[in-house]
């Protein structure tokens, strides 16, 4: 897709009732070619806004939010938010961690309290030992990010045990604990207990 001018020529209420016509009908026929024809028609002179707004409930269709947000970061290219958002919906269309890895950097670039731009940036990192040391970048940058935190102690306890790493093994050992912590629920605690376990039992 390509960008359009940045004056709204199309009613908000317009753009999100072709788009919502445009995934029904999608989910009919299920061709992508006219799903991205519909998308295209429904776009055409429509702002970054009014299309972030029509899509909002189709964020977990990637076939849908990725074309729109084309659209979108084509128009407002340093746009952390819409950066995030194209980068998940390329990550959940397979695109590869290439290019997500890319916008995810670009939306750092533009906004570094962007949480969700450094989670992708760690998650894209095809080395275990290097996305292992991203994701405890982000641990350090995010202190409170329990899902970083439970990204990072599953990445160093997989190093840990891929390569016999007692450093990773720490690490994974030392952020499970705070997880267990700040574990509000009985089945979460129960299931940290069993890693704690399994992970202090370990010999390297």
């Amino acid at each position: 897709m390509t960008p359009d001018a940045q004056h709204d020529t199309s009613p908000p209420d317009v753009v999100a009732r072709q788009i919502g016509q445009a995934v029904e009908d999608y989910r009919g026929h299920a061709n992508v070619g006219e799903l991205l024809a519909a998308l295209d028609r429904a776009a055409a002179g429509a702002s970054p806004e009014t299309l972030a707004a029509a899509v909002e409930p189709f964020r977990d269709m990637p076939e849908v939010a990725g074309p729109v947000y084309e659209r979108i970061v084509a128009a407002r290219p340093h746009d952390a938010r819409a950066l995030v958002i194209l980068a998940n919906a390329y990550w959940l269309a397979g695109r590869g961690p290439d290019v997500v890895g890319e916008l995810a950097s670009r939306a750092i670039a533009a906004d570094p309290t962007n949480r969700g731009a450094w989670h992708l940036w760690a998650l894209t990192e095809a080395s275990p030992r290097q996305r292992t040391d991203r994701w405890l970048q982000v641990t350090r940058r995010f202190p409170d990010d329990e899902l970083a935190k439970a990204n990072l102690a599953d990445n160093a306890a997989s190093l840990a045990g891929a390569e016999n790493d007692p450093v990773a093994l720490k690490t994974a050992i030392a952020t499970y604990e705070q997880l267990r912590a700040s574990a509000q629920h009985p089945q979460q605690r129960d299931a940290l207990d069993a890693a704690l376990r399994t992970l202090k039992a370990w010999r390297l």
